[in-house]
């Protein structure tokens, strides 16, 4: 049987962002056995993880499903990465394929804990990332594929977008017209178009289809 291990480098606040609250709910009692000073923040979406972290720069921590209302695959950790550089980002997911963890770490995770680990392995997970360290499974660390530099060029060119033009690019995928995000964003359909325009340009596109194959190239599939 497995000691339960506490954590050694404390922090002092954390963001965990699943779409599931019992899960939430199981995470947040997991780690508040092994760290029960820290503040302990939820985002059931990806909208309101990105209204958590703006108002809350000093997080030490952020512990993020793969599959999150509001956005695609990989794009929230490429978001999250390059707005919020100084936080750690860790993955948390039921998918352990080595092919998505290899992805994960490429587009900039702390770490990936699957979601079947033990309270031990993830308080071992949380401890390496916090002193600095990138973290995943010992099972799959040699298992792991080479970089995939094409799929990195795109992110890297995501990562450009703005705020708001990434949120325009996410409905943009979930096949929203300019006149529905408007509506969505409450703005004017002209403002849209303006986004439209300039997330073309930065994706180095020639129309919002080609946009949304880029996003769509990270998406991650639900394991089954």
């Amino acid at each position: 049987m497995m000691m339960n291990r506490f954590l050694s480098t404390q922090p002092s606040k954390v963001i965990i962002a699943d779409d599931h609250p019992l899960f939430r709910e199981a995470i947040k009692k997991a780690l508040q056995a092994n760290c029960s000073e820290a503040e302990y923040l939820e985002a059931g979406s990806f909208e309101s993880l990105q209204d958590l972290v703006d108002q809350n720069r000093d997080v030490d921590l952020v512990l993020l499903d793969l599959h999150m209302p509001g956005v695609s695959g990989f794009a929230g950790l490429v978001y999250l990465c390059k707005r919020y550089p100084g936080v750690p980002v860790v993955i948390i997911s039921a998918n352990e394929d080595p092919v998505v963890i290899r992805r994960a770490l490429d587009h900039g995770a702390a770490g990936f804990i699957p979601k079947s680990s033990s309270t031990a392995e993830i308080c071992t997970a949380i401890d390496t990332v916090l002193t600095g360290e990138i973290w995943s499974p010992d099972s799959v660390q040699s298992n792991l594929p080479g970089r995939n530099d094409s799929e990195i060029s795109l992110a890297i060119r995501m990562g450009e977008l703005t705020p708001q033009q990434f949120k325009v690019l996410m409905l943009m995928t979930q096949g929203l017209l300019n006149k529905q995000i408007a509506y969505e964003l409450h703005v004017s359909e002209a403002t849209i178009k303006a986004h439209v325009t300039a997330i073309m340009k930065k994706l180095a596109v020639n129309n919002r289809t080609q946009a949304v194959l880029i996003a769509q190239q990270l998406a991650v599939a639900r394991p089954g």
